[in-house]
């Protein structure tokens, strides 16, 4: 956005009641926060200077998203789609935001997953304009002073990544700013966090792609990655300069490598209002799909025995959540633990191996183990027979790992397993959700993390539900601005998880379904939204929203009331001209 053209003038909610325009003519065009494109009316025309500037006839936004519908359908592909979408929140962000909205399952798979992808890859080659922060060690001393241009923004949620661990791809180099802005998008979508208030973010650290390296249209920092107190000093740079300019926006982090993803997540539990969705998010979206199930199986989450297949960041959040709620259940921290087996492409996780860090709490002491005789015996199938474990979670990237011996295993274990092959895209997928309804006369119960088909078994239909973070990240966003919470709780996500689990209704368990429809994406995110505060207020770290004079004094009808007035809906607002 041209800087100091606009200024945004809010309720009493932290919404937008209208714009202060201190530019005119083409000037407005190349606003994307204020352009109406054909949408202005003739009055509208006359005050801003826009007269001569557009054809005479108006459209009104509805008309507009259904031109823009027809242009991307007209799309050879949809990266092409993505690039229509993306140019066209370059230049109109309302419009854009109106055309996700009117359906949302079908733009979502072009804006985020799986397109997104191939937008990180492609990233250098089809850049069209900028879109966020680039930081790097030839920029970094000035992060304070770069961040202090968005002041006028009001930034309330920034999404950071140093591009390192992108799903599935790796290491994408300053590519991987694509996720970030996919992911504000849906915060957007999800949680009505309006676009102004958002901000992509990437610390090109550099990359050890070596395609990247090589090829001449790379926009990255050319070098490879820094590590040790280069890197952490870094991240402490950026991270003490954003808290110095938005001490009460959001820090989401995103796509870090393993173990830095950990660290760092930790490092500022305390410093900055942040925590790390391929961690806490896919933890909290597994637990919520677990959770649904339990409503079926009519059984405790204390009875159940969990095993996670897939040891990376997002496996190890999982039993991290797993543990919290069974915490919350009365479970001691090593009685939650005994419940929970996590394997990696070595088997079992066991004391006696040389582990990274964020692995150990989940370890295992072999020689407590009856049944572990020799190393042969920490293999998936012996874990799953011998554990006697109930709920099988996939995050192994081993595409039919799951397979009919593993299944029948389960099927030993309890008369209705739960498993979910949450591993993407869906070549990736541990097991086909098909297959595990026809090897146990469906009393399976299945989420995954690609989309899948509805499955026809025996004349009865299950929808697959699918297990996508976005069921979590806008809505705990939202409720931690709404409730002022000064730190991101292990709590929120169980909260997170129960909202959405609560979601899903009993016809949709019905037919197998634990996971709501992401047409559902925005009520969802509102439960969840009210129930990460409801937590912050319970836990005692909720304060003044930072973004509204009107306040929720700890009562949870009044936050109720702030979360759905913060809510912003992408409709076109009054332009005051100055």
């Amino acid at each position: 956005m041209p800087e100091n053209s606009a200024m945004f003038k809010y309720d009493e909610y932290g919404n937008t009641r209208e714009i202060y325009v201190y530019d005119s003519g083409s000037g407005i065009h190349s606003n994307a926060f204020i352009n109406k494109g054909t949408a202005f009316t003739f009055e509208e025309r006359r005050q801003l200077g826009l007269i001569s500037t557009l054809p005479p006839a108006s459209r009104s936004l509805e008309h507009q998203v259904e031109n823009s519908r027809y242009k991307v359908e007209n799309k050879e592909n949809d990266i092409e789609r993505f690039i229509y979408i993306r140019s066209l929140f370059d230049r109109n962000v309302t419009l854009a935001h109106a055309l996700i909205r009117s359906d949302i399952a079908r733009y979502m798979s072009i804006i985020y997953t799986p397109t997104v992808g191939l937008a990180c890859q492609h990233y250098s080659s089809m850049f069209r304009s900028a879109n966020g922060l680039h930081f790097y060690p030839g920029n970094i001393e000035y992060a304070e002073d770069v961040l202090r241009r968005f002041q006028q923004r009001d930034i309330r949620v920034a999404v950071v990544t140093d591009n390192q661990g992108i799903l599935w791809i790796g290491d994408q180099g300053a590519g991987g700013i694509a996720i970030c802005v996919g992911k504000l998008m849906l915060y957007t979508q999800g949680a009505g966090i309006a676009p102004w208030h958002c901000l992509p973010i990437s610390l090109d650290v550099g990359t050890n792609n070596k395609e990247l390296l090589a090829d001449d249209e790379y926009l990255g920092w050319r070098h490879p990655r820094i590590t040790g107190d280069e890197y952490i000093n870094f991240v402490q740079r950026f991270a003490r300069a954003f808290r110095n300019v938005f001490p009460n926006a959001l820090c989401q982090w995103e796509d870090f490598s393993k173990q830095n993803a950990f660290a760092i997540r930790d490092a500022y539990l305390h410093d900055l209002i942040s925590f790390n969705d391929d961690i806490q998010g896919t933890g909290a979206v597994a637990l919520a799909g677990i959770l649904a199930a339990m409503r079926v199986k009519k059984e405790s989450l204390n009875d159940q025995v969990f095993l996670i297949h897939g040891a990376g960041a997002g496996g190890v959040g999982i039993a991290e959540q797993v543990q919290t709620a069974l915490c919350e259940q009365g479970l001691s921290e090593e009685q939650a633990r005994d419940r929970i087996f996590a394997l990696d492409s070595r088997g079992l996780i066991t004391t006696d191996r040389d582990l990274d860090p964020y692995k150990v709490k989940f370890a295992k002491d072999a020689a407590s183990l009856e049944w572990v005789k020799e190393d042969g015996e920490l293999r998936l199938e012996n874990v799953v027979s011998k554990a006697k474990v109930t709920v099988m979670i996939g995050t192994s990237g081993q595409p039919g790992c799951f397979d009919h011996g593993i299944v029948d295993s389960v099927m030993q274990n309890t008369n209705m397993p739960v498993i979910m092959p949450l591993s993407n895209p869906t070549d990736y997928s541990e097991a086909i959700p098909a297959d595990l309804y026809r090897w146990t006369g469906g009393r399976v119960l299945v989420a995954t993390g690609s989309p899948f088909p509805d499955v026809l078994l025996n004349g009865k239909s299950y929808r697959v539900g699918q297990a996508n973070n976005v069921f979590i990240f806008p809505g705990v966003g939202l409720g931690v601005l709404a409730s002022g919470a000064r730190q991101v709780r292990p709590e929120f996500f169980t909260a997170a998880a129960a909202a959405v689990a609560d979601f899903v209704s009993k016809e949709e368990l019905s037919h197998g379904a634990l996971l709501p429809p992401v047409t559902s994406l925005a009520e969802v995110s509102l439960k969840v939204a009210q129930a990460v505060g409801e937590s912050a207020i319970k836990l005692g770290v909720s304060r003044n929203c930072a973004f509204s004079s009107f306040q929720h004094q700890n009562d949870p009808a009044r936050l109720r009331e702030l979360i759905r007035k913060m809510f912003w809906i992408p409709e076109y607002p009054p332009l005051v001209p100055m």
